[in-house]
């Protein structure tokens, strides 16, 4: 098949200046994300429906033309289960593509079926097989065989065909702002880091811990993300999160304690026993009153069960008037995503400064209403003020 790899500065920003007249544009990312914690960029492919290139950015150092491309309001790019795509482009540029087309959002949204992967959306309204063989390439590896090229211009080449259909199919049922919408959304939420001080609250087991113990885990917890951020390191490859709980609790006071801990790696004794003794030596003469109150959990909470119950049916009723599937209304974990919210003062969301799915972008208007009728939830009348 027919496409253009590019490898210089001068031949992007030709092509980002004519891929700025088109309409929409397809666009898709090759990365590799094994032993890091973030996304490493192997290749971008573009198809503005003249002309289709890889564009290979570790040849590249101006990135200018295609970040002017990426935020182009007048420009749709369409992508196919976005995430780690916008996770991709955010690290590697630190923009956001916008206004972004989900054709997986879309084709869900319409009713075609929930998350439905690229290959499968092709094959049932293109009528054609997409071979994925190329899937687990390693895309930072140089060159890349004609196969894997193949493979990854037709991410985009069969993109913009689908586009026009699905597009119409989402316009006929007023959708199509809720699509541009719940991508916007996404993509805030990506650029918003947890918290240091909060990350603790996402480790499992958490709630099992008290006092001095859990000031030693939100401590750990912190460097451990830190060092991550900062190395571009997997979490688990700085310290496995099981050995933070088992620290925490055990609280080593020498590297024979801490190598003595069960499933501790001598690699982690070796490279950062230090760190670790060190913080929980810190912990030791601290009051009671600075360390976090104990990590609530909703199975534990009275009349949890009865509320989410209270919820999802919310959410069943909006997704039959609407058409949509239940699942991509509010899923469980976007509603108990609201009950942490509304019930406790540890939480991760809010310590984002960010609501709630359910009371955020276009689910807002069809939820909000509803859920304040739910007593249970304590959700104030004002929300529909500060919303308007």
């Amino acid at each position: 098949m027919e496409y253009n790899f590019i490898t210089d500065n001068k031949a992007l920003a030709v092509f980002c200046q004519q891929a700025k007249q088109a309409e929409a544009i397809a666009v898709d990312t090759e990365f590799v994300r094994t032993r890091t914690l973030y996304p490493q960029l192997g290749l971008i492919q573009i198809y503005d429906g003249k002309q289709l290139v890889l564009v290979d950015p570790l040849t590249i150092d101006d990135f200018s033309s295609l970040e002017e491309l990426l935020t182009n309001p007048n420009v749709v790019k369409i992508l196919h289960s976005c995430s780690e795509d916008l996770e991709t482009f955010w690290h590697a540029f630190k923009v956001m593509p916008s206004p972004v087309f989900d054709s997986q959002f879309a084709a869900s949204i319409v009713g075609m079926g929930p998350a439905l992967g690229y290959a499968k959306l092709v094959e049932i309204m293109l009528d054609i097989t997409v071979d994925k063989g190329e899937s687990r390439t390693d895309w930072l590896a140089r060159p890349l065989r004609d196969e894997q090229c193949d493979y990854a211009a037709k991410d985009v080449l069969y993109l913009l065909q689908l586009y026009p259909e699905l597009k119409s199919r989402v316009d006929a049922q007023n959708k199509l702002p809720w699509v541009y919408a719940e991508i916007a959304h996404l993509a805030t939420k990506k650029q918003t880091p947890l918290p240091l001080d909060s990350v603790y609250l996402t480790v499992k087991n958490n709630w099992k811990l008290s006092n001095k113990a859990l000031l030693i885990l939100k401590k750990l917890a912190a460097w451990r993300t830190e060092i991550a951020r900062q190395r571009d390191m997997a979490l688990n490859f700085v310290v496995r999160e099981e050995n933070l709980v088992a620290i925490a609790i055990q609280q080593p006071t020498s590297k024979n304690e801490l190598r003595a801990i069960q499933g501790m790696n001598p690699h982690e004794v070796r490279i950062h026993g230090e760190a670790l003794l060190g913080i929980v030596a810190d912990c030791q003469n601290v009051s009671d009153k600075v360390c976090p109150p104990r990590v609530k959990r909703l199975n534990d909470i009275d009349g949890y069960k009865n509320t989410a119950a209270s919820v999802k049916k919310v959410c069943l009723n909006i997704a039959e008037k609407y058409s949509l599937p239940p699942e991509l209304v509010g899923s469980k974990k976007q509603i108990n995503q609201l009950l942490k919210w509304c019930w406790f003062e540890q939480d991760e969301t809010r310590d984002m400064g960010l609501k709630p799915d359910l009371l955020s972008s276009w689910r807002f208007a069809l939820f909000a209403k509803e859920l304040i009728a739910i007593p249970s939830l304590n959700l104030p009348n004002s929300l529909l003020q500060e919303n308007a």
